[in-house]
């Protein structure tokens, strides 16, 4: 009994060739020849030795299902003329996303050619594995002997697989078997799948909300139609004893499970297997059609409206087509398979009973996660990074580590001693390092500096804006000071916005920049002692939030960090820092290079997280605690201007236990 398989590097080939193995045979007696391209065959070598098949009984023939006879030569034909008794049509394209002319040329114009094949090789029996989409968007049960009755055929690929199917079925040179399978998940032992399809569309989706919410956290959801759900093992095992039986020719199975799952209770098996938090509440996504068609698309096509759902299934990886499928309103009848497989322990498995094995497959080989470059040399490798205030503290740490990943590295800082050592530093570790001078309070030497950069190397692809000035110093001891709020404003905003400004036009020709600005927790606590210095970064925070809004569309990103308190010199001069927690300035670059690496709009600890979301809910609550921490930690002596008591400044055990609790905030 001998075989002739295409799609056998397929993700069902490969099970169905492995069970023709299975059967008793020798190489003469049972032969399984396999269609491969001859630019396939390395990938036909690495799944033959995975799956360890006995390759004395699988002979490899060369063709190409785009050419007529799948491009056999005339050689080939005779020489395997009447010697396949069962041939196996499994070469399709199963992808929702495919173009429409890719599609037809595999599915349509493919199985045209197979047939052609199959009638010069006078076989006994051609097996067609068509599938559950050749019904189209019929609403109601499609029984196995249906066909003609299908509906909703517009979209490419069940318009191809109905088509396709057509043609086996109007064939009268041999006989023929077609099979029906489900949406096509992976093994059920092993959870193994080849590519992301059918519901795993879905599984970003659900990392990101176990990412997000606890596992006890209802969530609202979407209920929809019955989608069909089959492992690639139960098809393998299905297709192969049904085709072994006889007096079956002529005859459709559906290899579908009998009892189908809504859109909403298949999402929730995945949830529980990914132990994120579960869609409780669900909307059944059918209510919608209550509304005209016309409102529903003017609706959709506005403007803000598709972008916005684009982002969503961009970040979610999920791919518009698949909504349609939502609502699928299909239900597959299934007792001609039933019988054929009746007496046999061939039966679909409960989903729930192997949902964890298809997403710990998922999560450690085919996560989209996996494949992202997040080193950052693979963010930074010849990009043109500008780092302000980088001869020191945090901006020195940061420079050190995107030299070491092979950026073009330009630090500005206004003493040229500092600079210069720090920029010799790392060009002896082989650094592609360059320094500037420049006070970026001055709105005159921040063009200069714009203009010689841009000059000397074309653009800059990120910008870090951490160059800042601190002052502590409360309110009442700020009457007579009111350069020190001018101070604050004309080097953290003014002289970051003027570098923005400056390094934009070319970024944004160019359609891509990233601008890092360093701001504070004290934006998102308000910390009190520090509104100048709070203001001028809140001024910041502002501007980005405004800026992010007109020019994500042109590929330029913001990203603002909330840093806490870091053992800097900056804050040097408050000697009660000395003895609560910081931050070293290598931890403050690690946030520096997560901001480069994956480019969110904020970073920020949980505990400024927290601050923001108390002060917006219970603002009086708030602002008690704040008083008593602002009554709690008195103006240092360097406030006051008392530099004779800085020797004598020692924290309480009071002021120790609540910079702990409040870590990272500045006080």
């Amino acid at each position: 009994m001998s075989y002739f398989v295409t799609g056998a590097t397929g993700f069902i080939g490969r099970y169905l060739v492995g069970n023709l193995l299975k059967r008793n045979g020798t190489a003469a007696s049972s032969p399984i020849y396999v269609l491969v391209r001859k630019d396939s065959q390395k990938k036909f070598d690495a799944i033959a030795k995975k799956a360890g098949w006995d390759m004395k009984r699988i002979s490899v023939v060369h063709g190409d299902m785009t050419q007529p006879k799948c491009g056999l030569t005339p050689a080939q034909l005779r020489s395997l003329s009447g010697k396949v008794k069962h041939f196996f049509h499994l070469a399709a394209i199963y992808d929702l996303t495919a173009s429409p002319e890719s599609q037809k040329a595999a599915n349509i114009d493919g199985t045209q050619h197979a047939l052609d094949l199959a009638a010069a090789l006078k076989v006994g029996t051609f097996h067609h594995t068509s599938s559950i989409a050749a019904a189209g968007l019929y609403p109601g049960v499609f029984r196995e002997d249906m066909f003609e009755e299908a509906e909703g055929l517009d979209d490419p690929y069940l318009r191809t697989k109905h088509d396709s199917e057509g043609l086996v079925r109007s064939e009268t040179r041999f006989k023929w078997r077609i099979y029906r399978p489900g949406m096509v998940v992976g093994h059920s032992q092993t959870g193994e799948i080849d590519k992301i399809d059918g519901p795993y569309y879905f599984f970003t989706l659900i990392k990101k909300l176990r990412e997000m919410l606890p596992q006890w956290m209802p969530v609202l959801g979407i209920e929809g139609g019955r989608i069909n759900i089959v492992p690639v093992d139960f098809v393998a095992d299905a297709m192969d004893h049904i085709a072994h039986k006889p007096k079956l020719d002529g005859h459709t199975f559906h290899l579908t499970d009998p009892e189908p799952m809504r859109v909403g209770e298949v999402l929730n098996t995945f949830c529980r297997a990914g132990h994120a938090p579960e869609m409780t509440m669900r909307l059944d996504a059918r209510m919608f059609a209550f509304v005209p068609s016309g409102i529903r698309m003017a609706m959709g096509n506005l403007p803000p409206v598709r972008r916005f759902i684009g982002m969503l299934l961009r970040d979610f990886k999920i791919p518009k087509e698949v909504l349609k499928f939502i609502t699928y309103p299909t239900r597959f009848d299934s007792r001609e398979t039933e019988r054929a497989l009746k007496g046999t322990s061939i039966a679909v498995p409960r989903l729930d009973d192997y949902a964890w094995r298809l997403w710990d497959y998922w999560e450690r080989h085919l996560d989209p996660d996996l494949f992202v470059d997040r080193t950052l040399k693979g963010k930074v490798r010849n990009k043109v990074v500008v780092i302000t205030g980088g001869s020191s503290g945090i901006g020195l740490s940061t420079a050190q580590r995107v030299a070491d990943a092979g950026a073009v590295t330009i630090i500005v800082a206004r003493g040229e001693e500092e600079l210069f050592k720090a920029r010799d530093d790392m060009k002896a570790r082989g650094g592609k390092v360059f320094a500037y001078t420049a006070d970026l309070s001055d709105m005159a030497d921040c063009d200069r500096l714009v203009k010689q950069v841009l000059e000397e190397h074309g653009h800059v692809d990120i910008l870090i804006n951490n160059a800042g000035r601190s002052i502590r110093r409360s309110i009442e001891l700020s009457y007579d000071r009111f350069h020190d709020f001018e101070r604050t404003m004309q080097l953290n905003y003014f002289g970051s916005l003027r570098l923005i400004m400056g390094f934009m036009p070319t970024m944004t020709h160019r359609r891509k920049g990233h601008i890092i600005n360093i701001s504070s927790i004290g934006v998102l606590a308000n910390s009190p002692r520090f509104s100048a210095y709070v203001a001028s970064k809140a001024a910041l925070d502002a501007f980005s939030r405004c800026a992010q809004g007109e020019l994500s569309g042109k590929g330029i990103s913001f990203t603002t960090i909330n840093m806490p308190l870091v053992k800097t010199p900056m804050i040097a001069p408050t000697k009660m820092y000395d003895s609560v927690p910081t931050l070293t300035p290598e931890e403050a670059a690690d946030l520096l290079v997560k901001a480069i690496i994956e480019k969110p709009s904020r970073i920020a600890t949980r505990l400024g997280i927290f601050a923001a979301l108390i002060n917006a809910l219970a603002p009086k609550a708030y602002e008690v605690v704040m008083n008593t921490a602002f009554e709690l930690f008195p103006d240092s002596a360097a406030a006051k201007g008392d530099r004779k008591a800085l020797k004598d400044e020692t924290p309480s055990q009071e002021q120790i236990a609540f910079a702990a609790l409040m870590r990272g905030v500045h006080w």
